[in-house]
């Protein structure tokens, strides 16, 4: 879920044309869970292949990448969460808890017939499995897209790769990597422009959003430290904020203050007991130098057995993603010869 900063951030629109030749850390989990949201059949169930192992992420994954990366040169880099803070078990357990919630309701609704509203609830419902994250390592590797799996949080591992200028920026619907360092934070790298929202049953248009965290730490008048501790007034996935105290509340009070150690005590008390911990999080990390992100060769043979065999999905629209590969590896060896002349 992340943290709600979004009364506070400062952002300027992109179109996808601006992001072209710039390589983006994806937070691939966050990706998944909203190809999970968006794909499915007209009752909300999920696509799957004949043994039932859910294949709507891989239909994302897929059709989504592959445009991004022939129509408009974006190269992209996915990075999968790993082991996550021991702090996050209570938001796991909210989010987990949430998800119930909302099949029960699926259900309840589809015993009505009412298909509306039983896909409003479906959305809510997805889970990524081990063996889901597998199958979409192996659709990346077959397709040469590179990814890495991160020892923790993928944001944080994405945070550090921006950082350490090795992609252009990080790539989330979340805040929480300009929290973790991004120097840069692209939010909304849609093809379709819109984001359904399932509590109100409809979509809403989107542009892609660029957050520069030196503009952003400057309009604020916060440094990277205040600005983690105005998201834990609020809440993050690692602490329960406080009860009446938005972000602008909470911006307001660090720009006073400076730091939760500094703030009144009638507020200060009613902070986490582990706001420390929780900062630590942020500002260091669990992170690697091990990773590589060098495109890998397009594998035809592979993609057809793994998606059109064992998956289930139909040659035609396979062939139409490798040959937007196809396309891009062309442009990409041609764009290398040029440089070299």
């Amino acid at each position: 879920m992340g943290v709600n900063l979004t009364p506070i951030i400062k952002w300027r629109n992109l179109t996808l044309k601006d992001l072209s030749g710039r390589i983006l850390a994806v937070d691939a989990n966050n990706a998944m869970h909203q190809f999970l949201s968006i794909t499915r059949m007209p009752d909300g169930s999920p696509f799957t292949d004949p043994s039932g192992t859910v294949t709507s992420h891989l239909i994302g994954l897929l059709f989504r990448s592959t445009r991004l990366i022939s129509d408009f040169s974006i190269r992209l880099a996915f990075i999968f969460d790993g082991q996550p803070p021991g702090l996050k078990r209570l938001e796991i357990e909210k989010r987990k808890a949430a998800r119930e919630r909302a099949e029960t309701e699926r259900d309840e609704a589809l015993r009505k017939g009412d298909l509306h509203t039983a896909f409003s609830r479906a959305v809510m419902t997805g889970r990524l499995t081990r063996k889901m994250i597998d199958d979409a390592k192996q659709l990346l590797r077959y397709l040469g897209i590179p990814y890495v799996q991160a020892p923790g949080e993928a944001e944080a591992q994405a945070a550090y790769m921006a950082a350490k200028g090795r992609v252009w920026a990080a790539n989330s619907q979340d805040y929480d990597s300009i929290l973790f360092g991004a120097p840069r934070l692209v939010r909304y790298v849609t093809i379709q422009g819109k984001e359904y929202l399932p509590s109100k049953g409809t979509s809403r248009p989107l542009k892609p959003q660029l957050i520069e965290a030196e503009d952003l730490m400057s309009t604020l008048g916060l440094s990277r430290e205040q600005l983690i501790d105005t998201a834990i007034l609020v809440g993050t996935d690692f602490n329960k904020g406080i009860t009446g105290i938005g972000p602008k509340t909470a911006l307001r009070l660090l720009q006073k203050h400076g730091a939760i150690e500094n703030l009144p005590e009638e507020i200060r008390s009613r902070a986490s007991d582990k706001f420390r911990e929780t900062r630590e999080i942020f500002l260091n990390p669990s992170v690697t130098d091990q990773f590589s992100i060098a495109s890998g060769p397009l594998q035809e043979k592979e993609l057809y057995e793994f998606l059109c065999n064992q998956k289930n999905f139909a040659k035609r629209k396979v062939a139409i993603a490798i040959g937007r590969m196809m396309r891009a590896h062309a442009q990409s060896n041609l764009l290398q010869w040029a440089e070299r002349r």
